[in-house]
C-alpha cells in the first residue's frame, strides 16, 4: 500500500493511504451491479462507470491487469474496474454450480436405489447378452441397458449412428459406415433412431439449468423446409456459445421474436444484463417486452458491426454449422424436425470448440457429461429420469 507525503513547517509526514481501500471497496460495489461487469473475451472485460454514463476496457496481460481509465494509465494505480474484474471472477466461480452427469452403473436399483441386488438371469438377443438384475427391498426387475429396451442393435452401433449423422455423414453414408461394425440396417432405420432419442433426450436437458453468462447474442438464418423459405431464430450465450433456445418461422420481418426469448427466460432461469442482435425490429420489440423491467434496465445493441465486439461473428458461426448440415439433407423435410433439436444437443453437450479450449458449451456452463460415450450416458440418464 502507499503513503500520503504531508509537509508542513519543515517537517514531512506520513500516513497511511486509504484510497486503495476505496478503490476496492468501489470495484467490490460495481461488481455486485447487474451489467456493469461485461465479459467480452478472454481476460477482456468492459466495465462501466460508477455513473453509467462511460465505459472502460480492463486487459490481463502477463499476469498483470490494465484498464483505460486515468488511474490506471497515468497514474499506475490498481483502480476500482480492476477490482471490479477480479471481483466478478470470484463471484462467478463462488455462485458456478457444476451438474455431473455419470454413466448409469448397476450399484443400486433404478427404481427405489437400495443396494439389496441380486443377478436375475441372462436375456438373450441380437446384439449380444445382457445381465438383468432383481431388488430385494422392491422387487422389480431390470437389465443394465437402459434406454435401449428391445433394440435389436447393441447401444454402441446406436450411439455410433447418431454421432456420424450430426457430425456431418447423410442417413446413407452412416448407413454404409456403420456396415463396417456388422449392423445392417436402412438409411430410415437410423432416421428412426435419431427421432427416438433426440426426442427423449430432448426432456431430459429442457431440465437442466446451466449457468450461462449475461450477455446473450441472437440471429436468423433462412433455410429450406420442403422446398419453402423458412427462418432459424437462435440465441446463444457469448461467453460459452451455448445455444440457449432456437425456433423456426415462417417470415422473417414480420416474426414475433417474444417467443424465442421467453423460451430462453424459461430454459436458464434468468434474463441477460446485454442482448446484441442486427437492426431487425422484432428483436427490439421483444427485448422490451420480455428482457427491459424496471428492475432489470438490460441493453440491446442492434448496430453490429464486422469487427470488434459488438460483431455477431459467434452467432454466424453456428449459423455455418447448420447450413452446412442442411446442405449434406438437401433442405430439411419438416418443420418441426428432430434434426434441429438433435444437433442443438450436439453442438452443447458433444462437439468440443476449439474457441472454448476444447470444451463444450456444456462444460464451460457446468454441466460435465462423463464417460468415453456422451451419447450413451445422455440416453441412460433421460430413460432413468423418464422411469
Amino acid at each position: 500500500m502507499g503513503r500520503y507525503v504531508y509537509k508542513c513547517s519543515g517537517y514531512i509526514y506520513w500516513y497511511p493511504m486509504v484510497v486503495d481501500n476505496r478503490r476496492k471497496e468501489r470495484g467490490r460495489y460495481l461488481a455486485g451491479l447487474r451489467g456493469f461487469v461485461n465479459k467480452i473475451g478472454d481476460n477482456l472485460y468492459r466495465i462501466k462507470s460508477a455513473s453509467g454514463n462511460g465505459e472502460y476496457v480492463v486487459k490481463g496481460e502477463q499476469g498483470k491487469w490494465v484498464c483505460e481509465c486515468p488511474d490506471s494509465t497515468y497514474r499506475k494505480q490498481k483502480c476500482k474496474h480492476i477490482f471490479a474484474a477480479e471481483f466478478s471472477i470470484k463471484l462467478k466461480e463462488q455462485i458456478k454450480k457444476e451438474i455431473i452427469i455419470q454413466p448409469i452403473n448397476v450399484q443400486d436399483c433404478l427404481f427405489c436405489h437400495s443396494s439389496y441386488l441380486k443377478k436375475f438371469g441372462i436375456r438373450h438377443n441380437k446384439s449380444g447378452n445382457i445381465q438383468r438384475f432383481i431388488c430385494g427391498s422392491c422387487s422389480r426387475t431390470f437389465s443394465i441397458n437402459l434406454g435401449f429396451e428391445k433394440m435389436k442393435h447393441n447401444p454402441q452401433a446406436v450411439t455410433t449412428a447418431i454421432q456420424l449423422y450430426f457430425s456431418g455423414e447423410s442417413l446413407r453414408n452412416t448407413q454404409k459406415s456403420i456396415r463396417l461394425l456388422g449392423v445392417l440396417v436402412s438409411h430410415q432405420t437410423i432416421y428412426n433412431w435419431i427421432e427416438k432419442y433426440v426426442h427423449l433426450m430432448q426432456k431430459y436437458v429442457e431440465k437442466l439449468k446451466p449457468n450461462v453468462g449475461d450477455i446473450w447474442r441472437a440471429d436468423e438464418l433462412w433455410l429450406k423446409v420442403k422446398g419453402d423459405m423458412k427462418y432459424l431464430f437462435a440465441l446463444m450465450d457469448d461467453e460459452t456459445r451455448y445455444l440457449i433456445a432456437q425456433e423456426v418461422a415462417d417470415t422473417k420481418f414480420i416474426h414475433e421474436a417474444r417467443n424465442l426469448f421467453r423460451k430462453g427466460k424459461e430454459a436458464v432461469s434468468k434474463t441477460p444484463a446485454r442482448l446484441i442482435t442486427d437492426g431487425l425490429p422484432a428483436y427490439h420489440d421483444a427485448f422490451n417486452k420480455e428482457f427491459r423491467t424496471r428492475n432489470n434496465p438490460a441493453e440491446h445493441i442492434s448496430t453490429i458491426r464486422l469487427s470488434g465486439d459488438m460483431n455477431n461473428n459467434k452467432m454466424e458461426r453456428f449459423n455455418g454449422e447448420v447450413r452446412d448440415r442442411e446442405k449434406v439433407m438437401r433442405n430439411l423435410k419438416k418443420k418441426d424436425t428432430p434434426i434441429l433439436d438433435g444437433y442443438q444437443i450436439y453442438h452443447n453437450f458433444i462437439r468440443e470448440h476449439q474457441g472454448l479450449n476444447n470444451k463444450t458449451p456444456a462444460e464451460m456452463c457446468g454441466v460435465m457429461i462423463e464417460g468415453d460415450n456422451k451419447w450413451k450416458t445422455l440416453i441412460e440418464n433421460a430413460a432413468r429420469n423418464h422411469l
